[in-house]
């Protein structure tokens, strides 16, 4: 598994946490849908500064949000 599809599962598995659909998170992280679904099936090359955004609208800092198995 590349970086890429890692990021995106890590943010379906907050998301879904949350219990946000795509669309509610996306507008809570300022970023389109279409985006975020993109990001979620490992097609987009994420920039940090989305990565941001991503990780505090799941409530967390960038290092918790790579605090995960996946990145190890």
């Amino acid at each position: 598994m590349d970086i890429k599809e890692k990021i995106g599962k890590r943010l379906r598995e907050l998301r879904t946490a949350k219990g946000l659909s795509q669309e509610k998170f996306s507008f809570e992280c300022g970023l389109d849908r279409t985006y975020i679904a993109s990001i979620e099936q490992g097609k987009r090359n994420v920039s940090i500064q989305n990565i941001e955004k991503i990780a505090k609208a799941c409530g967390m800092s960038v290092l918790e949000f790579f605090n995960s198995n996946l990145f190890q």
